[in-house]
């Protein structure tokens, strides 16, 4: 029988195990843990089985309910597998305002773009940009020069027919027309507006213009007014020339000076006497014969003297004086015309409607002009949308519609509705496009206030657009269109559960939008459940 080992203060045993190890040599002792430690810090050996086996039974019960909770038995398997008891499904009643929407996709792009080609023929030499380039994003006014080509200026104005020809004065045809209503347009006064004619006032406007542009007036054609110089001698000379003829018909026709019919009438007058003497005096025969052949012949002369002249040589030279003057004048209208300014084709670029803005740029200082300059549309941004021939009957111009720029909700106006689209292949979105089909119309809106941060978010860009057709003005109580049921006489009911059960609610109905409907009763109110199924 073994003896039961006793301790002895400060951790000595008495038993013959401890005297036993004790005589053990140094290298033949077996490993203790403890054994660094000081005899009166060294636990017994005993208590350390105990704390080891203790270990064990907690990590074994561990072990042991996580097991548990993996295996399932067949019963409680049935069980979470069978059905939940019945009951009902209910949403609570809300109270927001509610509004019937047409949604649409619309592309955001500045109205009607248009290509700038520029008429380079008359510019006798090459067609070079030499300044005045504008920036895009640049908005283009009436009368403003976009561009500069060999050191002379293109102005824009407003008008649908292009620039086909130089005007000048004695220009005529619609184009005159265009060119006077733009510079009406400007504050200019080209002369009467509806007159199909350029003349000396449409020619002083035009001067007016290119002030207003700050470049000197085209020049006329080399020579003209050389040729208005000696246009207007010819003419000084043509009316000196036709005095002098007029002077010597007028001469003409006047007849014989006075002193000229005083000696004819005289000698008429002395003949007279002469036969009254012959015949007096007794003379014979012969003396008052002779007397009497001279009364003749001086009243014969005197009688071709008073005769009307032949006048045809001095009228012959007064017409052919008169028809050189008139060759003249015309001369120095048209000289003075060929002086005054012209407006080069090459200088004028007509555009439709007016203000817009420079979309792209294809030329730059120092290049060639061929063709197409640069790209302008209209100033204003607009979002054009495709929208189904029976939903256009539901739009109107000026109503208020909302398109999305990242988060925010930008308004527009309705601002245009087209009667067609050409093209009809975008498709609508939304409950308001659905089953659009190929039959649609484009309808414009116009954006409200808008940065210029957004402007640039959102050109270019397809948008959900929203079109409010019919609204509550206001919040109001609203349920989904599932919970609503009718009573036996036709009634609208809602059921609402109470908690302790369910109670039938009748109500009055409005507008119904988006599946949810306006419901109106004293008995129900915002929070409250309904119920929309079981």
């Amino acid at each position: 029988m073994s003896r039961r080992p006793r301790w002895l203060p400060g951790g000595a045993r008495t038993d013959d195990d401890a005297l036993g190890v004790a005589a053990l040599g140094a290298g033949d002792a077996p490993a203790d843990p403890d054994a660094d430690l000081p005899d009166d810090v060294r636990p017994p050996r005993a208590n350390r089985t105990i704390m080891t086996i203790a270990v064990t039974a907690v990590v074994s019960l561990g072990a042991g309910i996580a097991v548990s909770q993996l295996v399932v038995s067949p019963a409680q398997r049935a069980a979470e597998a069978a059905p939940p008891e019945a009951g009902v499904i209910t949403v609570p009643v809300e109270q927001r305002e509610l509004s019937t929407d047409l949604t649409l996709r619309g592309d955001v792009l500045y109205d009607d773009p248009v290509p700038v080609s520029l008429e380079t023929g008359d510019l006798g030499g090459a067609a070079i940009v030499t300044g005045q380039v504008p920036e895009v994003g640049d908005v283009v006014e009436a009368g403003q020069v976009i561009l500069e080509i060999a050191g002379r200026p293109v102005i824009v104005l407003p008008g649908e027919l292009p620039i086909y020809r130089t005007l000048r004065v004695g220009s005529s045809g619609p184009d005159v027309v265009q060119l006077k209503e733009a510079l009406v347009a400007l504050g200019l006064s080209p002369g009467d507006p509806t007159s199909e004619s350029f003349d000396a006032a449409t020619a002083a406007a035009v001067d007016a213009l290119y002030a207003q542009s700050g470049y000197a007036a085209p020049r006329p054609e080399e020579g003209a007014e050389e040729a208005l110089r000696a246009a207007r001698d010819t003419q000084r000379m043509s009316e000196e020339a036709l005095s002098l003829a007029q002077a010597e018909l007028d001469r003409a026709a006047d007849g014989l000076p006075r002193s000229e019919r005083l000696r004819h009438d005289t000698a008429v007058a002395r003949a007279e006497r002469a036969v009254q003497a012959a015949v007096d005096g007794g003379e014979g025969a012969e003396a008052v014969t002779q007397a009497r052949e001279e009364l003749e012949l001086v009243r014969a002369e005197r009688a071709e003297a008073l005769a009307r002249p032949d006048l045809s040589a001095e009228v012959a030279a007064r017409d052919t004086a008169a028809q050189a003057l008139e060759e003249a004048r015309v001369a120095v209208d048209e000289a003075w015309s060929s002086s005054r300014t012209p407006l080069p084709a090459a200088e004028i670029v007509y555009v439709d409607t007016l203000p817009r803005r420079v979309d792209s740029v294809t030329v730059g200082r120092g290049d060639s002009v061929s063709g197409e300059a640069l790209t302008i549309s209209g100033a204003t941004l607009q979002v054009r949308a495709s929208v189904s021939a029976s939903d256009i009957e539901l739009i109107t111009e000026g109503m208020t519609a909302y398109f999305s720029v990242g988060e925010e909700q930008l308004e527009a106006t309705v601002g245009e509705i087209a009667t067609r689209r050409p093209d009809t292949d975008q498709e609508g979105e939304g409950d308001g496009d659905a089953g659009s089909g190929g039959d649609r119309r484009e309808i414009v809106l116009v954006p409200g206030e808008i940065t210029e941060e957004q402007r640039a978010a959102i050109l270019g860009s397809n948008v959900r657009v929203t079109i409010p057709l019919e609204s509550t003005s206001g919040d109001v109580l609203v349920v989904p269109v599932a919970a609503l049921t009718a009573g036996p006489g036709g009634e609208s009911r809602v059921e609402v559960d109470r908690g302790e059960g369910t109670e039938i609610v009748v109500v009055e109905t409005g507008l119904t939008a988006g599946g949810y409907v306006e419901v109106r009763s004293s008995e129900l109110a915002a929070g409250d459940l309904v119920v929309v199924g079981r």
